[in-house]
């Protein structure tokens, strides 16, 4: 984490910096939704098991 303070606070002299102006990583939206796929199932997922486990407890 220093180095992201260090690096953030480079040059920090008031100058003006362009955020986007750097070298970034830019990960095309179809790679990003396939990357993110399994994420969104085990929250699913998560979410029945919550709403079975509350039925089972609560009668809900």
């Amino acid at each position: 984490m220093t180095s992201v303070v260090s690096a953030a606070s480079e040059g920090d002299d008031g100058s003006d910096r362009d955020p986007f102006g750097d070298a970034r990583i830019e990960v095309p939206e179809d790679q990003l939704r396939r990357a993110a796929t399994p994420q969104v199932l085990l929250g699913r997922a998560k979410r029945r098991i919550d709403q079975l486990a509350t039925k089972i407890t609560y009668g809900r």
